[in-house]
């Protein structure tokens, strides 16, 4: 038996975002309702019309939170819910930390503080990040595992101002952090009566469920293959080597982490595998000769390119993906492919 019974209602908090709303499509998919919220009605609007006409208007409603770190505001929409995922964040990669940090935090102290007021809630998911275990950290190996802790972008946040443009990363980062220790302090001091689990994805590619989405991650491989220059300097000269994951695995692994019975107080590691600008080159070009394309497309390759040596514990990871009846991790090729066809 799941945790949480079909039918029942589920708020994902972001729904309208890249993972947000791939973790809706999947819960309805296995017959669960959907609240989602989102910061803008126009944002309910296209997440209606990708799921409204499929799942009917019943089972996909909206609620608008402005703003997630405001005393309160998750009070109100998670009435009548037995899980929460708690998607969303700050995304806006400002280099100062004072203006994402507490807002993040603030934003998971609401979310908890909603659901354990919420004697209906059974679970509690939080969509963490690779960058709350470990930076990219090109040419060096190392090992991550549920214990690893980025504590290195946490300090180098906090460090003394100016607040360059080179430190985004390392706020980013240090949100995700500490939002997700702020899970397990209040897991351990407060005791409420769900269970909590979280997933850590690294660079989510796959479908992009709507057009009026920029999809993160997925978008950018989306504009490489149409021909955006902006995206390839991106891609080429600023993007570090690290791990990949499908969309749709991480989404189902947020299933896993509501569900699950067996899967309490964990964090589940979303890396399929490691991947540099040359990897993706080559799988474009290939995808490109095999019919997807005219056969056209070349990119310049980055001589002596790092590469992304670390190993990553994740055989929990794709123990339970095969509940869900995938093979494992997605491969690379599989996930480009589902991007720019999207």
């Amino acid at each position: 038996m799941p945790a949480i019974p079909q039918g029942s209602l589920v708020l994902v908090t972001g729904a309208n975002g890249y993972i947000g709303s791939h973790i809706a499509e999947q819960l309805l998919e296995h017959g669960y309702r959907v609240r989602g919220t989102v910061r803008d009605a126009y944002k309910a609007e296209y997440m209606h019309a990708v799921f409204d006409e499929r799942y009917g208007a019943a089972a996909f409603e909206t609620q608008i939170v402005k703003e997630m770190a405001a005393e309160g505001a998750f009070d109100e929409v998670i009435k009548g819910c037995a899980g929460i995922v708690h998607v969303a964040s700050d995304l806006t990669l400002n280099p100062d930390p004072y203006k994402v940090i507490p807002m993040v935090v603030s934003g998971m102290q609401n979310a908890l503080a909603a659901a354990a007021r919420c004697p209906s809630i059974k679970r509690f998911v939080y969509t963490s990040s690779s960058a709350a275990a470990t930076a990219p950290i090109a040419n060096r190996e190392f090992h991550v595992d549920e214990t690893t802790w980025n504590d290195a972008d946490v300090e180098a946040a906090w460090a003394p101002p100016p607040y360059h443009e080179d430190r985004r990363l390392a706020v980013y980062a240090a949100s995700k952090t500490l939002a997700e220790k702020e899970c397990w302090r209040y897991m351990h001091e407060e005791k409420p009566a769900f269970v909590l689990n979280a997933v850590l994805p690294n660079c989510n590619i796959g479908r992009i469920l709507s057009k009026e989405q920029p999809a993160s991650t997925g978008g950018w491989y989306k504009k490489l293959w149409d021909g955006d220059a902006g995206t390839l300097t991106l891609l080429r000269e600023q993007f570090a080597p690290q791990h990949y994951v499908n969309v749709t695995d991480t989404a189902l692994l947020h299933l896993a982490a509501l569900l699950e019975e067996d899967v309490v107080g964990e964090r589940l590691l979303a890396f399929a595998g490691p991947f540099n600008f040359n990897d993706t080159a080559d799988l474009l070009e290939k995808i490109d000769k095999s019919g997807c394309g005219n056969g056209s497309r070349t990119f310049e390759r980055i001589p002596d390119a790092p590469r992304d040596l670390k190993t990553v514990e994740t055989r929990r990871a794709q123990e339970l993906l095969r509940r869900y009846r995938r093979p494992g991790f997605t491969g690379l090729e599989d996930s480009l492919k589902e991007a720019i066809l999207s």
